[in-house]
């Protein structure tokens, strides 16, 4: 089979003829019909964001596509179903928080490469091969709409936030970093899940006005630029009600002030989740307010990624219409062209542009 291979730090995936995987018991053999490719995929292959894997391996984190082939123990897959490929694998031994790795990506630590070593190959290449209870069926859709489907793995990510603090429908939520890949499609999921209003910031003034005309008056834009005070306050005038909610999910080269101007504009009582990079890139740590936390009940946690049940749930939101797949635009490109791909998704500015391979 035809796959993209990276096989050194510093050089770009490789088209490579690979042999073809083959289903042991448990696991699902995938017909790729269109793969991600990441903005910071680039960044990856340099060297320049930290990740941990082994080389060589097949990039590629998450697939839409058709089974092909069933190890033993299928009891609802059927070839020929259309299937969501999650790539967040998780360790089946694991007692209590199991290891984690992204198929085509990182693992979450040392105790995770074990689940890479077993599945190292994501999903830039003719075929995939995962765990069964990775592979979610998508009923009906066309190979021209695939592609479309895609931005599921976008929207996880936050839905994963969104959903471990308990956003219910009516509460005001602040996005705080929105005008990102992950952070535009959190200000969608949000919307579908019933929040009344959302808070949007960001430092991209025009990426902030393309937000709200795109889902209108319940999204309230607020530009991240000035001292911590000045952005907290310009969020609270902006709400025009408490923020029950504030979801963090700033890149890499945001600062610790610009996640607090978020965090301390949340109601008491309010629940703050962060998912963003804030710290990976280096830089000052995040010095929280504990009396502040205390005496206003602040919930506070860190989510990475999303349970496995979040998938379905999700996939139902989209089919309907919940959240609008048709909001994001596609752009395609061969296996063969994978480097342009490649630098396409580092240089596509636009939150609302998916770049996707299709073998």
């Amino acid at each position: 089979m035809r796959a993209a291979v990276f096989k050194q730090l510093g050089e770009m995936p490789e088209l490579d003829d690979l042999v073809e995987p083959i289903a042991e018991a448990g696991d699902v053999i995938i017909d790729v019909v269109a793969a991600p490719v990441l903005a910071y995929h680039d960044e990856v292959f340099a060297g320049k964001r930290p990740m941990l894997f082994e080389l060589p391996f097949v990039p590629g984190t998450g697939a839409i596509g058709r089974v092909a082939a069933l190890g033993a123990g299928a009891t609802e897959l059927a070839v020929g179903t259309w299937v969501y490929c999650d790539p967040t694998l998780r360790g089946r031994d694991g007692q209590g928080l199991p290891a984690i790795s992204l198929q085509g990506l990182t693992a979450n630590g040392p105790a995770a490469l074990p689940i890479l070593r077993q599945f190292p190959n994501g999903s830039w290449a003719d075929k995939l091969r995962l765990p069964m209870e990775n592979v979610f069926p998508l009923g009906n859709i066309s190979t021209q709409t695939a592609p479309q489907w895609l931005m599921l793995g976008t929207m996880l990510v936050p839905y994963g936030g969104l959903t471990a603090v308990d956003l219910r429908a009516g509460e005001t939520v602040l996005v705080n970093g929105a005008t990102g890949s992950f952070g535009s499609a959190a200000v969608a999921v949000a919307l579908g899940m019933g929040a009344a209003r959302v808070i949007a910031t960001g430092r991209n003034r025009d990426a902030l006005a393309a937000l709200s005309q795109r889902y209108g008056s319940r999204v309230r834009p607020v530009e991240a630029s000035g001292d911590q005070e000045v952005v907290t306050a310009a969020i609270a005038a902006s709400a025009g009600a408490p923020i029950d909610v504030v979801l963090d999910i700033l890149p890499p080269a945001a600062t610790p002030d610009q996640v607090l101007s978020a965090m301390l504009a949340v109601r008491p009582g309010g629940r703050i989740v962060l998912m963003g990079g804030v710290g990976m890139a280096g830089g000052g740590p995040l010095n929280l307010p504990y009396p502040w936390l205390m005496r206003n009940n602040i919930t506070l946690r860190g989510q990475w990624m999303y349970p496995r049940d979040a998938v379905p749930r999700l996939i139902e939101m989209a089919r309907s219409s919940l959240v609008d797949l048709s909001q994001f635009e596609v752009i395609e490109f061969p296996l063969n062209a994978v480097r342009e791909a490649i630098c396409h998704a580092g240089a596509a500015a636009n939150p609302f542009i998916k770049t996707v391979l299709r073998p």
